[in-house]
């Protein structure tokens, strides 16, 4: 019993080290809010999923009461990390149409991972785009 224990407590620095290590190099995704903007009578909500993996992926909602929501989000979406901008790889949810869309917004990771990142939608008849900022560091 006191062997398996001394086991264990010589394992506690190699597990702390990992959890460093995963941490600063951002595989571990650090909660990030979900966000809302309501303008035209569209309401838009990101939530950013995964920050930390070789696509980066956003949790997208949109909803109205009038119209319909037609949004290619993937030629309208735009990252913005490090004073660049990086187009949107692909969406997975809802097809253009109706009052309520939902799904996952793709981007390709950007490298070095910054210390914030936006997410700007520019929508059709809008006078300005929507944009949703994070930190990550």
């Amino acid at each position: 019993m006191r062997s398996r224990s001394l086991k264990l407590i010589s394992l506690l620095p190699a597990l702390a080290l990992s959890a460093f290590v995963l941490s600063a190099t951002g595989a571990v995704a650090a909660e990030l809010e979900q966000q809302t903007s309501q303008a035209s009578s569209v309401s838009i909500s990101v939530k950013p999923v995964d920050v930390s993996s070789a696509n980066w992926q956003f949790e997208v909602a949109l909803n109205t009461h009038s119209g319909s929501l037609d949004d290619d989000l993937t030629k309208t979406a735009t990252l913005l990390a490090a004073g660049k901008q990086y187009p949107a790889t692909s969406w997975e949810g809802s097809a253009p149409g109706g009052h309520h869309r939902r799904g996952m917004l793709r981007f390709k990771a950007v490298a070095p991972r910054p210390d914030a990142i936006g997410l700007r939608i520019v929508r059709q008849g809008e006078t300005a785009p929507r944009t949703f900022r994070w930190k990550l560091k």
